[in-house]
């Protein structure tokens, strides 16, 4: 069965955390879409400056979490920080969540999940700097290469996607998991 993955990104998403997880993805034969705020490309950052343009494939206003099998969250300081703003990106990520799909989230990018109040009581790890605020969430957060809780997938930062692409991978393969909640 075709397997169809959204990654939810803006300007500013930590390069690695987007380009390496789609390969990985796409290399499985799954289709990938970049979902974004707006049409046209959004930016990159790597290494402390903005990097390559990528397109992106579908806006927010375009699809719903019907049309996926699982949501990708990259990182990066800018990205989440827009996209926890935007009503319509945390709409669709707690659709998600509300459907027991598998959603993966590296670094900064679990701070849309706290926006889209999904953490509270969810096992999962991210960057060192935004651990307060996901405990705050009601996260239980831990300090780990990769964490896996019913079919959500963290990791802490670049270091980490090796592991972080296995175990998505392997949740999506796996598919839905009835106790993945928000």
């Amino acid at each position: 069965m075709e397997k169809r993955i959204a990654i939810l990104a803006t300007n500013g998403f930590e390069e690695s955390e987007l380009k390496s997880p789609k390969e990985a993805m796409e290399k499985e034969g799954f289709t990938v879409d970049i979902v974004s705020e707006e049409s046209g490309s959004i930016k990159a950052w790597a290494d402390g400056n903005w990097s390559n343009e990528y397109s992106v494939d579908k806006t927010i206003d375009q699809v719903s979490a019907d049309h996926y099998n699982a949501l990708v969250l990259p990182g990066g300081v800018i990205n989440p920080d827009k996209l926890r703003r935007n009503e319509k990106a945390l709409v669709f990520v707690r659709d998600f969540f509300k459907a027991h799909k598998p959603v993966a989230a590296i670094c900064h990018g679990p701070q849309v999940l706290i926006s889209a109040d999904v953490v509270k009581g969810r096992k999962l790890t991210s960057f060192s700097s935004i651990k307060d605020d996901l405990v705050n969430a009601g996260a239980n957060w831990v300090d780990e290469e990769v964490v896996v809780d019913e079919g959500f997938v963290t990791s802490r930062n670049p270091n980490d996607l090796p592991a972080f692409n296995d175990k998505l991978i392997e949740e999506i393969k796996e598919g839905k998991h009835e106790l993945q909640h928000a």
